[in-house]
């Protein structure tokens, strides 16, 4: 683990993106809420933020953060599903970590939901966008 004790606290944001491919047929029982799990925006939304409220237990040596807000939403335009997490801390250690861990817990949330009628998803694109810090 990186020692950060001695770094000053600071205001950090990070956003992450990735996507994923579905068939037309997908993209229409979403869009008519027609998958037999329920709602998939709403649950991988809260799968997503609930993933990177708990980066740290899932990734080796990374820092567990008191994350101020994660923002996951989505956009579903030509068969794909575009997906974004914004992760904000004040801390000591930067909150890529976490918004990575939302969007990409989002997206395998959207495969595990749909892949009884789409054998063919294709999750990609998974990358950190933007990372800010400024001191508090």
């Amino acid at each position: 683990m990186v020692d950060v004790s001695e770094k000053p606290h600071s205001f950090r944001t990070a956003i992450a993106a990735g996507k994923i491919k579905i068939k037309r047929a997908t993209a229409n029982a979403i869009s008519r809420n027609r998958i037999g799990k329920g709602n998939i925006f709403a649950t991988a939304q809260i799968a997503g933020i609930q993933a990177a409220k708990r980066a740290s237990e899932l990734i080796p040596l990374c820092h567990p953060l008191p994350l101020s807000n994660v923002e996951i939403d989505f956009e579903m335009k030509n068969g794909v599903v575009s997906a974004n997490c914004t992760a904000r801390t004040t801390a000591q250690t930067g909150v890529e970590m976490e918004a990575l861990a939302g969007v990409a817990i989002a997206l395998l949330t959207i495969y595990d939901m749909c892949k009884a009628i789409d054998k063919e998803m294709e999750i990609s694109g998974v990358r950190l966008v933007k990372k800010e810090k400024r001191l508090v």
